[in-house]
């Protein structure tokens, strides 16, 4: 029987089943195989190539489940050209999907260890799908924490699975944000379509760094995986440092100016690196040394 080879630049039609409002930024598309099935399969930390027809195509990590891979999940921020336009698609609609790329968070190593997730901002979508990973093989692993900080109450993502993450004796979930004030950013969808509303919060205020100390975890003997501003995942890496974590237990994901998905564009050349041949999740330790260079 033949072999069929994809090509890497060539993308795949997936028709949008759903479009889920998160915050006043950011929404999820839910997508399906335009044919009624596909042979992408991706693993936890992979992203794809999303392409608009007519406008152009960004990088976007998985945001969904990996045990379903035949509904694809994209968590995605309204910041350029071709996000803005996809944020008007509607059911029904097709895009163009290449993929999946990259390098996965170490789910397997992390086996047997406890767990440690520290997400900044939009940077909670690409390790929802580990958390789900996670959940699936509990028995597999030791403490697990998620730890996860925004602007603004607003600003959180999947607010009503991190209701359910708290309601769960396995699992500790801490959320921080920077500010609280009630102000006209802090409006909330609700994450089903419906119009936003005010939020009132309550719970904790600061940097995230902050509320790993609450994490009860045994450092020593834990992988961490880290998403966020790359100012916010610096910190916090010195943080897990004092703790006792060396910087092979911490994996950090450096989404960035991805344009080709393969290393023939090069925008995202990181010193000898390729962001999406080589990551976009590193051990810290292999990109430390890059990341003290500011200017690159």
């Amino acid at each position: 029987m033949a072999t069929v080879v994809v090509h890497p630049m060539l993308p795949e039609p997936w028709r949008v089943r759903r479009v889920r409002r998160e915050t006043q930024e950011t929404f999820t598309l839910e997508l399906e195989p335009a044919g009624g099935r596909s042979e992408l399969r991706f693993l936890a930390g992979q992203f794809n190539m999303l392409y608009l027809f007519g406008v152009g195509e960004v990088p976007i990590s998985v945001s969904g489940n990996a045990n379903d891979p035949h509904l694809l999940l994209h968590t995605i921020r309204a910041v350029g050209p071709v996000t803005r336009a996809m944020r008007k698609v509607k059911r029904g609609d097709t895009l163009g999907v290449r993929g999946p790329f990259g390098t996965p968070w170490p789910v397997t190593a992390a086996s047997g260890k406890d767990v440690l997730i520290v997400a900044g901002g939009i940077g909670l979508a690409p390790l929802r799908p580990v958390i789900y990973e996670v959940l699936s093989k509990r028995h597999q692993f030791g403490d697990v924490a998620v730890v996860y900080g925004t602007r603004t109450p607003a600003d959180i993502l999947f607010s009503s699975e991190i209701e359910q993450w708290q309601k769960r004796p396995d699992m500790q979930v801490h959320v921080t944000v920077d500010r609280a004030a009630a102000t006209k950013d802090t409006i909330k969808s609700d994450g089903q379509g419906r119009p936003p509303h005010a939020t009132i919060w309550s719970g904790n205020v600061g940097v995230v760094t902050a509320l790993i100390a609450r994490a009860k975890i045994d450092f020593r003997n834990a992988i961490a995986m880290v998403c966020g501003p790359e100012v916010m995942m610096r910190f916090t890496v010195q943080e897990l440092q004092k703790r006792g974590l060396a910087l092979d237990q911490i994996y950090i994901s450096m989404e960035r100016n991805m344009k080709c998905a393969v290393g023939f564009c090069g925008h995202c050349q990181f010193g000898p690196t390729f962001i999406c041949k080589d990551g976009p999740v590193f051990p810290y330790s292999r990109i430390q040394n890059l990341l003290a260079i500011r200017e690159l």
